[in-house]
């Protein structure tokens, strides 16, 4: 059956599920964590309580609005970079923080890993550290990442969905889609924004064959869970995170596709940025044991 859909994240909201506060960096100063979204922008700053969203536009020539991430990864790193430094002058003034943490998507290539890693970087002026999203959104969920059982999870955003395994304190498989309605979504966060009218926008609302393609895609994943543990996965259910998972309709569309449990998270939206903030005062601890060289290493990619 389907689980209770929880409400939806709201500009200056407070982080849930008990993670109010979190770490700072290596020395004590101010951390980020960083959900750069295809269609809104999501960040907490360590010690503090409140979620902050802006829409992940910038103002190009001709006053128009320009969007540098695309599928969930950095298609414009100038871009991008205006975006990030808008985004924290909104959230810390002048204030730079000592680390952030930034959550990209599972299928992101290398490529775009160290577009995302640059960008992020010129405009925080800081040791930027990845985190891939569908792993921190289970840590903002409260999911034991570190259960050896598995736990199938699909993090659905406006422009890329992805179905992962998580098992170990790592993704173990993973399976991606991209839903083509960066567009639509960008365009109800742009008009709430803008005009601040009732609830913000609640995340994409996918055409039949989007939902199509992300119950294959499911389905095929969980097909190539090795058979001993196939039973267990399925047993324990699909949390749904992201936007998408207040679709309604992708919800009984896995659940009776997949006949498995489908729970869509609470305040799904805000799950990734909520695990990242809570994975901060690790990643500063580990990095302030490592050699210098290392920790080249541990900036750039993070499991």
């Amino acid at each position: 059956m389907t689980g209770t859909t929880g409400t939806t994240g709201t500009t200056g909201t407070t982080a849930g599920h008990g993670m109010t506060r979190t770490g700072g960096g290596a020395g004590g100063g101010t951390a980020l964590a960083l959900d750069l979204g295809t269609a809104r922008t999501r960040l907490l700053l360590s010690g503090s309580p409140v979620i902050r969203e802006r829409p992940s536009a910038i103002v190009a020539p001709a006053a128009s609005r320009h969007w540098p991430v695309r599928h969930g990864m950095v298609s414009d790193m100038p871009g991008c970079a205006r975006l990030v430094r808008a985004a924290l002058r909104e959230a810390a003034g002048q204030e730079s923080p000592e680390r952030v943490l930034l959550g990209v998507p599972v299928a992101a290539s290398r490529l775009d890993r160290r577009a995302a890693h640059a960008a992020v970087g010129s405009a925080a002026r800081c040791p930027v550290t990845i985190v891939e999203e569908p792993l921190a959104a289970a840590v903002g969920c409260g999911v034991d990442i570190d259960d050896p059982r598995p736990r199938l999870l699909l993090d659905a955003g406006a422009g890329i969905a992805e179905a992962v395994v998580i098992r170990s304190g790592r993704i173990a498989d993973a399976g991606a889609v991209q839903v083509g309605t960066d567009d639509h979504a960008r365009g109800r966060a742009q008009d709430w924004a803008e005009n601040r009218a009732g609830d913000p926008p609640d995340g994409p609302r996918f055409p039949p064959y989007v939902r199509e393609r992300i119950v294959a895609m499911v389905a095929d994943l969980v097909a190539r869970v090795p058979a001993h543990l196939r039973g267990v996965a399925r047993g324990r259910g699909l949390l749904i995170t992201g936007g998408g998972a207040r679709d309604p309709e992708l919800a009984r569309a896995l659940c009776a596709g997949l006949r498995i449990t489908v729970t869509p998270a609470v305040d799904p939206a805000q799950a990734t940025v909520r695990g990242l903030a809570c994975l901060l005062p690790a990643v500063a601890r580990r990095a302030a044991l490592l050699p210098a060289d290392e920790v080249k290493d541990l900036d750039y990619d993070h499991q």
